[in-house]
């Protein structure tokens, strides 16, 4: 298990291959924004293998420049095949409706330098609190369990966590909490289960899915069969705009089948909702892998637009109140069940998903009305429904040859 230094980012990408000229500009490049909505915190990256004349020493050097503003953006190094190497460069470019905005990508001189980040994302493996992986961003944060808390439920040993459910940790600011709310788990100062000014987790998992978690439906017995918790994790990234990281689990059985598991998993600064990327190998791969949102007490409402892929669970939550969500892109949507039963944790809103060589990729967060981003139901939904449109139609980005 190691740690890296760089993210991975995807986009949508019209290329003209760039050269340099006598000045420090390396590159001209065009975003457009071809929806009739504003557009903000959208992963933008250009790759390293598309700047054919520039070598990996510039290339970890470059910046970009609005050439409207003359602002230079915040960006991050990324690699994408972890070999230590920087293999392309992301920046979130704000956008209005219909807007087309041009940058510079240019090599800097000594005076000029990337603005450092008031806002980050940030995830780590925490061995201090059993074995937990965290992740958060400047908006939400989540964690979600490993093998020495599996094992201390079989050898019935108290304070361990079965369960390969995703956990939601609700934030009111928008500064990093996971060092400081597990330092103070673990030192008896404090709880991160009370709200001291900067939010709680309250929110139960147990064998859930929680928010987002997978497993393999089966539909004539009507259970939903899963994996135990995640056995090696590896972290990818973490840095301005992207934390990234991968977890592995233990060959699983859902009735004839033997599932071999791993989730490369990545948020992104300024949104509620964390990519998920199931990749399942070897000879039995099924015919659809399931997601799904945890029902607690089933007194919330659900609201599932199957033509648009996204699906919604909004209820009271403590002294306020927390929607859910998952949104999926059209490839790999399936249908879903919303399946109530009377035994604890087994109720959930489940979204079933077609794989694509063994591979699915959905989005699954929440948003918490006590952090003052959400006021309603309809905000929440609002979101989703923006969330599913800008999905479906990225940013359009054309690198210009100078």
């Amino acid at each position: 298990m190691k740690k890296l230094v760089f993210a991975c980012l995807m986009t949508a990408f019209i290329i003209s291959l760039p050269g340099c000229d006598d000045d420090n500009n390396v590159a001209t490049i065009s975003i457009k924004n071809n929806l009739e909505l504003g557009r903000s915190y959208e992963t933008v990256l250009i790759q390293k293998a598309q700047l054919s004349e520039i070598g990996e020493e510039d290339f970890s050097r470059l910046l970009l420049r609005d050439i409207e503003s003359g602002e230079i953006l915040v960006s991050q190094l990324i690699d994408n095949d972890s070999d230590s190497q920087a293999d392309a460069l992301a920046f979130q470019p704000v956008l209005n409706a219909n807007e087309e905005r041009t940058y510079a990508l240019f090599l800097p001189d000594e005076v000029e330098v990337m603005p450092e980040s008031a806002k980050k994302t940030f995830s780590r493996f925490v061995p201090e609190r059993t074995d937990d992986y965290a992740w958060e961003n400047d908006l939400v944060a989540f964690r979600t369990y490993g093998p020495t808390a599996q094992k201390m439920i079989e050898e019935n040993i108290k304070g361990g966590t079965l369960s390969s459910g995703m956990d939601c940790w609700l934030k009111k600011v928008d500064y990093p909490i996971i060092n400081s709310w597990y330092k103070k788990h673990v030192d008896g100062t404090g709880s991160y289960h009370k709200d001291t000014g900067e939010g709680l987790d309250n929110f139960h998992v147990g064998i859930s899915r929680g928010c987002g978690g997978i497993g393999i439906w089966n539909a004539e017995d009507e259970i939903l069969f899963t994996s135990r918790n995640f056995t090696q994790w590896e972290t990818i990234s973490e840095g301005p705009l992207r934390t990234k990281f991968k977890l592995d689990y233990a060959a699983w059985p859902a009735k004839d089948l033997t599932i071999n598991e791993h989730k490369v998993i990545s948020l992104d600064l300024g949104n509620n909702l964390t990519r998920y990327e199931i990749v399942l190998t070897g000879d039995m791969i099924p015919e659809y892998i399931t997601t799904g949102l945890t029902l607690h007490e089933k007194d919330g409402n659900m609201i599932s637009d199957q033509e648009n892929g996204w699906y919604s669970y909004w209820q009271a939550h403590g002294d306020s109140e927390i929607g859910m969500g998952i949104v999926v892109e059209d490839k790999y949507l399936s249908t879903y069940t919303e399946h109530i039963v009377d035994d604890a944790d087994l109720s959930h809103l489940l979204v079933h998903l077609k794989p694509i060589d063994g591979k699915v990729v959905y989005y699954a967060g929440f948003g918490w009305k006590g952090s003052g981003q959400f006021a309603t139901e309809k905000d929440w939904t609002r979101y989703l429904m923006d969330y599913s449109e800008r999905l479906a139609a990225p940013l359009v980005l054309t690198i210009i040859s100078e």
